[in-house]
C-alpha cells in the first residue's frame, strides 16, 4: 500500500523517447553498434554517499530508486556501520558525506551519523524533502549548524517552482509543509540548496527565473542563478531510449571522464537480505549487480564501465553530479 497522497497521473517530467532496444547497455565491453563503450578510471574519493534507506513519507510519481512508505529494499543503514565506511573515507582523503534516501530523516540513527561525519570534519550533504521527518529533528539540527555552521548542507527537493507541477510529481498536500521546512532553515540561518527538475518545455533560464521569483517571495535565501544552491537535474528513465556512450564520445562532447561523478564518488547501500552493507559505484544505480564494487571502498576504487541509460541521460548527456559542487551548464 503506498502514500494515501501519492499522484494517480503520470508524472509531468517523464521523459519523452520511444523505448530502449533491448541490444543496448547489453554488454559490458561493446555498444550495440559494436562500438567500445566508455569507462571512467577512479581518480580519488571526494564524496562518499550514505543511503540511509529507502523508506520515504512520499510515494513520488517517478522516484528513480522507488522510495515510498512501504519500499524497504534498502533497510537502514546504523550508525555503527556507517562508523567503518566513515573511517575508511577519511583515511582516503574525501572532502564530502552525502546523505540520501528515502527520505534520510525517517533513519532513527541519521542524526548520530551527521555529527559522526562532521566531527570527523567532513563537509555533509543531506538530501531531504524538509517536511515533517526532518521537522522533528529541529532541535538536533540547530544544535548541528551551531556546531558546525554551514559545513552543514541541506538540499531540499522542490521538484518545481509552481505547487501545481511539484504535487502532481509528489502529491497532494506536499508543497506547503516543503516551503515551510524550507522557509524555517532559511530563516535559521543554514546552508541550503534546492533540488528542483525542468518540464520538458522549459529552459534552464526560464525555470531559474521563476524559481527566484518564488525565493524572494516566501523570503528564502538561495541565490536561483549559482548552479551549486539551485540544482536542476535532468529526467531519468531506464526504460526511454539514450545514446549508448562510446570511447569516441569524450572527443565528440567535449567532456572528460572526470567530468563524471563516479570517477570521485561512492555510495553505502544496505540491500535487504544481506548481512552488510555494500559499496556501489553510483547513487543512481543502487540495485544492477554490474555497479556492486564490494565491502570496501578500497576495494572500491576501480574504474567503472557506462553500461547503463543513466550514466548517458543523467551524467555525461545531462552533465549532472549529485554531490555539492557546482553543476555544469
Amino acid at each position: 500500500m503506498g502514500s494515501r497522497n501519492a499522484p494517480a497521473g503520470p508524472s509531468p517530467f517523464a521523459v519523452e523517447a520511444a523505448p530502449l532496444s533491448r541490444e543496448k547497455f547489453s554488454d559490458p565491453q561493446l555498444t550495440a553498434k559494436g562500438e567500445k563503450r566508455a569507462h571512467v578510471p577512479f581518480s580519488r574519493l571526494d564524496t562518499l554517499w550514505l543511503n540511509t534507506g529507502t523508506l520515504c513519507n512520499l510515494a513520488c510519481t517517478t522516484c528513480y530508486i522507488e522510495s515510498s512508505p512501504t519500499n524497504d529494499a534498502l533497510v537502514y543503514l546504523t550508525a555503527s556501520d556507517a562508523v567503518r565506511f566513515l573511517d575508511e573515507a577519511a583515511g582516503l582523503g574525501a572532502r564530502e558525506i552525502g546523505f540520501t534516501g528515502g527520505e534520510p530523516f525517517m533513519n532513527p540513527d541519521i542524526v548520530r551519523m551527521m555529527d559522526g561525519a562532521l566531527d570527523r570534519g567532513f563537509e555533509a550533504l543531506v538530501l531531504t524533502n524538509a517536511m515533517k521527518p526532518m521537522r522533528r529533528h529541529e532541535a538536533a539540527l540547530l544544535r548541528l549548524r551551531e556546531t558546525y555552521g554551514d559545513r552543514l548542507t541541506l538540499r531540499v527537493s522542490l521538484d518545481h517552482h509552481s505547487q501545481r507541477v511539484h504535487e502532481s510529481e509528489r502529491g497532494l498536500r506536499s508543497w506547503q509543509p516543503a516551503i515551510e521546512g524550507l522557509c524555517w532553515l532559511s530563516k535559521n540561518g543554514f546552508s541550503i540548496a534546492v533540488a528542483g527538475r525542468l518540464l520538458p518545455e522549459e529552459g534552464d533560464a526560464l525555470a531559474r527565473e521563476r524559481y527566484a521569483a518564488l525565493f524572494e517571495r516566501e523570503g528564502i535565501a538561495i541565490d536561483a542563478y549559482d548552479r551549486s544552491r539551485l540544482v536542476l537535474f535532468p529526467e531519468m528513465d531506464a526504460e526511454k531510449d539514450i545514446a549508448e556512450i562510446t570511447t569516441e564520445c569524450w572527443t565528440i562532447l567535449g567532456k572528460s571522464p572526470a567530468d563524471v561523478m563516479c570517477s570521485n564518488s561512492r555510495m553505502i547501500v544496505h540491500r535487504k537480505g544481506e548481512a552488510s552493507p555494500r559499496v556501489v559505484a553510483c547513487t543512481l544505480i543502487p540495485y544492477d549487480e554490474g555497479f556492486d564494487l564490494g565491502e570496501t571502498l578500497e576495494e572500491a576504487s576501480c574504474d567503472i564501465v557506462l553500461n547503463h541509460p543513466h550514466c548517458a541521460r543523467f551524467c555525461v548527456l545531462g552533465g549532472a553530479s549529485c554531490s555539492g559542487g557546482a553543476q555544469e551548464g
